[in-house]
């Protein structure tokens, strides 16, 4: 089996996590390339598993690298708050020991493209950087303490005229991030649908909105705001600037590990014990 092996070094624990277990992942698998800066193109590698040491910034980035390849992934926990590792360190030896592994289900997460259009030209990014969401994109004014005018528009109806910080636009996977901290819904991984969540909103009544990701989402800004793809500012909006985003292509795949149970990981990871204490 042949397998990528990616992670951030800069990160505490990573390069300790895996010079402990090398020998062993090596006696098990056969490594053709590895990664620990998250810059490397891997979209046309050809491999059998990618293995991402970290947590969800270190997954997040292994978007971008991995492109439209639709290797799977096998994500082991060695970060803070991940809601997207499955795995312990642990658990990694005898997964790989399992004739039947890649034999695993395949979970394929919905990804979103992102595109910038002015005057009716669309805005290309920094070559080197992927307009793919696997969380959210988020459009946020340019200071702290300016609300902006969002015009929102799905298949080319008007829905609303924000006013607000900014507005998310979330994948299942992104709302357990910021979609959950601005009171937006947790949608389960395979459920395939978008929340759009505005930013501390002038008007109460604009609440978070859940659709289809089939939809074609159209924002066009009054003020100028930033840009931001999985926590990454990508771009500056000029007041008339129009965000499209629709579902990508492509999904975003990872190996269903045996035992895994996401509602577990909710109450571990967000604290619910199912108690009342007076």
């Amino acid at each position: 089996m042949k397998v990528i092996l990616l992670g951030n070094g800069t990160k505490q624990g990573v390069y300790e996590a895996i010079a402990r277990l090398r020998t062993e992942i090596e006696s098990r698998v056969t490594i053709v390339a590895e990664d620990w800066g998250g810059k490397d193109d891997f979209s046309k590698i050809d491999a059998d598993l990618v293995i991402v040491f970290g947590g969800d910034g270190s997954i997040l980035r292994a978007v971008n690298q991995m492109g439209t390849n639709p290797i799977p992934l096998l994500t082991v926990h060695l970060g803070t708050l991940s809601f997207l590792s499955t795995i312990q360190i642990d658990e990694l030896l005898l997964l790989l020991e399992r004739p039947d592994l890649l034999q695993l289900p395949v979970i394929r997460h919905l990804l979103l493209d992102c595109k910038l259009f002015r005057n009716g030209n669309n805005i290309h990014f920094q070559p080197d950087e992927s307009r793919l969401a696997l969380n959210e994109i988020v459009i946020h004014g340019d200071t702290t303490s300016r609300l902006i005018s969002v015009e929102m528009y799905i298949d080319n109806d008007l829905v609303t005229t924000y006013r607000a910080d900014g507005l998310i636009l979330c994948t299942p996977v992104g709302s357990t991030a910021r979609n959950l901290s601005t009171g937006g819904p947790i949608l389960r991984k395979d459920i395939d649908a978008v929340v759009i969540s505005p930013i501390c909103p002038h008007t109460l009544s604009n609440r978070p909105l859940v659709d289809s990701p089939d939809r074609i989402f159209e924002f066009r800004v009054h003020q100028e705001a930033v840009l931001i793809l999985d926590g990454m500012e990508m771009a500056r909006i000029c007041p008339s600037d129009t965000v499209r985003i629709c579902r990508a292509a492509q999904t975003f795949n990872t190996l269903e590990v045996p035992g895994f149970c996401y509602y577990k990981a909710l109450r571990t990871k967000l604290g619910w014990n199912g108690s009342f204490t007076e």
